[in-house]
Parts: C-alpha cells; structure tokens; sequence
C-alpha cells in the first residue's frame, strides 16, 4: 500500500484516506470488504434522484455502490483520485453480433441484402450469414466472442446482448458464452439462430437457461432470439415465454418483415418482454401495438443509415414516449465504440428537426440534448434488458459499472459541459478507468488481466480460417 498523498489544500479527512497503487487495487477491487472512494471527479449519475456534481464522491464496497455525494468520508476505503475525470455509469449495447470481430471492416460498404445491382453483390446476409458464419468452428466462436467483448470494455461498454447467430451445435453455444464470461463484462446471451443441419437452436434453449442461468447473481443473463424471418419463429417464441426470458428480434423492412409483424401485431402478440432491433418501414399501427404493449426499441443509427435497412426511427419512438437504447450492431461494417453510436443519434435526431423548423414548420420536435443521448447510451439500456435494478445509473445499491473518463485530454480540454463533452468531443481513447460489479477491468488507460497480442494472433488465425473455408480473397483494398 502506497503512503498517504496530501494534495494542495485537501481536507485533513481526505489526507487521511490511504492512496492505493496502480498494482495492487485492480485485484483487491469488486472482493467482498473492499471499500473504494472515486474522489473529486465530475459525477454524472443519470438518476435525477441522485443528482450530479461538478466535484463529487462514489463509495463503492465490494461490488455495490454504497454513496454518491459531494463530499463523503469513508476510512479505510481505498482512494482513486479521480480530479479531471468524468464519472459516469459504463454504456450498455443492446445488439452486437460479436461472433464477427474478426471480420472487422470486411463489409464496410455493404448493404444488408442483395439489391441486384453489381457493386452490391458483396452485402451482409449472403457474405457474412449464409457464406462466412457457416464456417464458423466452435474456438472461432471463442476467440470472436472474447476479443470483441474485450475491446468493447476498453471503450467503457460494460453491458453487452450479445446477438450470436452461431448456435450451429451446442459446443458453438457453449463457446460463446464461456467468451463473454471470460470477458469479465456484464452480458446478456442472445440464443439466437444456427444455420447448419441438427443446429441445436431453438431447443437448446432449455439446456442453456438450466445449466448456464439458474441463479440471477451473476454477471451473465439471457434473451431468446425470435426472428420473424424465419421459418419455425413461432416455436421460439413459445419456448423463450415459457422460460421467462425475453424475445429479442431484428425488425427491418428490406428483409420484407412489414406484413408479418403487421399480422403479429393484430394478433396482440407483442409485449413488455420484447426487443425490436431497428424497428424500421413498419405501419403506424404496428408501431401504437408494440408502443402499447410496453415493447423496448433497440436502435443501431450509424448502422441502419449506412447499410439501408431504412431511416433509424428515432423520432417515431420518442413520440410515442417508448424506452429506446442504443447498439453497436456488426462490427464487419461499423465501429462498435458508443462515442459513433451517441453522435450517430443526436446527430441525425437534430439534423431531421431542424430541417422542419427551416421549413416553417412550427411544430417541429424538440432538439435531443447531450444528456438525453447518454441517458439512451446508459439507463434506458438497463430498462430495455431488465437489469436497471441491477445498472445504468450511479444509484446506491446497484452494481459498481462506472467508466472514469480523461477531461484533460487534448480532444476535451477545457471542459466547460459534461454530457457535452462525452457526446460531442470524446472518443474511445478518453476511457481511463472501467468497472464491472466493483472490479477494476481497465485501470488508467490499459486493459487489465489478458494478453492481447497473443489474442490478437489466435484472432487472425481464425480470421485466415474462417476467410479460406468460404472461398474469400483477402483484398485489403477491394
């Protein structure tokens, strides 16, 4: 243990607290006992209970929150100075296909189907779905699911839903949850489709939630897939409400998906258990059923404006006052880092109200805030996978996710608005400092408790596998 530091006018009780090295902390972190003061940081606790403060405290034990203020004191609590950061709760991803790291860029100018025309021959579900993930060995999965859970803490995404569509076996479904737990993130499995003959989805389900599932103290949890897509979507459904899991799905209209959901929607089929992913072209009165039933909106904006699954709805969803997240999506064709998905969603929210108000348009919709985005970044990701009791916001007595992030960096400094400058100005290298459930997982910029050259190379192994087997050059310049 490191000896008491005083800065320049600190108060006699903050001398008094024990400064901790950069060695020993991370492994006494998230350990029962282990008490831990973030002190004098800008505190943004996206609870409007809680409040924020442009020098404030978070006391952490074990993994809980205990207290967040301006001033607390707490003997024997180990002290991370957290002067010129910006602590907040880590971002929350609810819809990431991370079985596709290793295919990072690969489709950068896909569309996500064939549309007939030549330079579009190359897109998203018959390159990567019906081509590239067929070839997929359960340590490919592995290495994926890992690697990108991995790089996703270092950019301060400390919850994921997981979407791997590679339950072609059980060993490829085990493997994908043994690489999100080893991750060491909190994760939501998302047992969605396999795409060989004998694939264990939907069935498999039942296995799954009793081997992997049965406690709820844990960082790990569970969404059934349930693609409308699919032939045979309805069995999933059945078996996912049967055991209390909720029932995620792609919703896009360039897959044809509109008369269907428009018949589920009829039906009254839909409810407070479901997921839309995109939630694109589909009718109004799709969109009052699934508004109605208490549904979540998952949205991916950089993703769906760029691969044309249709205009992301921002808009829609806030109207009708629906929970909306945010998600990275495919890493195959756009970054993963929720600076992109933050700015993607403001940006394009703005860019449509304001181009009402130009055209005289006296009701046009109010701007989104930078604090709104962080808040559909964060908390209303924890409401949409039903872990906000558990996450998402700097609340006494949920789980210790906090990201610390550098706002004297060169890109920020000096910092005149907080939830300004993480939307507007910060990227992934402001990530100094994350935490999952108490337990120090990057620690002043590097990434703890894994060699990431060695997994980088077991990464483009796979690559070189997976590339070879479908019958794909690998043209860094095509």
């Amino acid at each position: 243990m490191a000896p008491a530091e005083t800065a320049s006018g600190a108060s006699a009780a903050q001398a008094a607290n024990p400064r901790i090295t950069a060695a020993p902390l991370p492994e006494l972190s998230g350990e029962p006992g282990t008490r831990i003061l973030i002190k004098g940081g800008v505190v943004m606790s996206v609870d409007d209970a809680v409040g924020n403060f442009s020098k404030g405290d978070v006391l952490i034990e074990g993994s809980k929150i205990v207290e967040v203020g301006a001033h607390i004191e707490a003997s024997n609590a180990h002290v991370i100075d957290a002067s010129g950061k910006i602590v907040m709760p880590g971002f929350i991803d609810t819809h990431h296909h991370q079985f596709e790291t290793g295919l990072r860029s690969s489709l950068a100018d896909a569309i996500v189907v064939n549309d007939g025309r030549p330079e579009n021959s190359k897109n998203y579900y018959e390159t990567m779905l019906l081509n590239f993930s067929q070839h997929y060995r359960p340590e490919d999965v592995y290495i994926n699911e890992l690697y990108g859970g991995l790089a996703q803490l270092d950019a301060g995404v400390t919850t994921v839903m997981d979407v791997s569509q590679i339950h072609h076996s059980a060993d490829h479904s085990d493997a994908a949850l043994e690489g999100l737990r080893d991750a060491g993130r909190r994760g939501v499995f998302g047992y969605f489709e396999g795409w060989w003959d004998g694939k264990e989805y939907p069935g498999g389900a039942k296995r799954i939630r009793e081997q992997y599932f049965s406690s709820d103290d844990q960082l790990l949890s569970m969404v059934m897939g349930g693609e409308i897509y699919i032939e045979g979507y309805e069995d999933a459904w059945k078996i996912g409400r049967d055991l209390d899991l909720q029932i995620a799905l792609h919703v896009v209209t360039t897959f044809g998906m509109t008369p269907t959901f428009d018949e589920l929607a009829k039906k009254g089929v839909f409810g407070p258990d479901n997921i839309f992913i995109h939630m694109t072209g589909m009718t109004d009165d799709a969109w009052k059923a699934a508004a109605d039933a208490g549904a979540h909106v998952s949205l991916s904006v950089p993703i769906e404006m760029h691969m044309r699954h249709g205009e992301p709805p921002i808009q829609k969803a806030i109207d009708l006052g629906m929970s909306v997240s945010l998600s990275s999506d495919v890493e195959c064709t756009m970054s993963a880092d929720f600076f992109t998905q933050m700015r993607g969603l403001i940006t394009l929210q703005r860019m449509r109200a304001n181009e009402r108000a130009l055209s005289g348009d006296e009701n046009f919709p109010s701007l989104m805030k930078s604090y709104d985005a962080i808040r559909h970044a964060t908390i209303e990701g924890a409401k949409g996978l039903r872990l906000d009791r558990k996450t998402g916001s700097l609340t006494p007595g949920k789980e210790a996710d906090i990201i610390l992030l550098d706002a004297e960096a060169i890109n920020v400094a000096p910092l005149n608005n907080a939830p300004g400058a993480v939307v507007t100005l910060m990227d992934r290298t402001n990530v100094d400092t994350v935490m999952v459930a108490g337990k120090i997982r990057k620690w002043q910029g590097k990434l703890l408790g894994h060699d990431l050259d060695k997994l980088r190379r077991e990464l483009e192994q796979s690559r070189d596998y997976i590339f070879e087997k479908a019958g794909v050059d690998r043209d860094l310049f095509s």
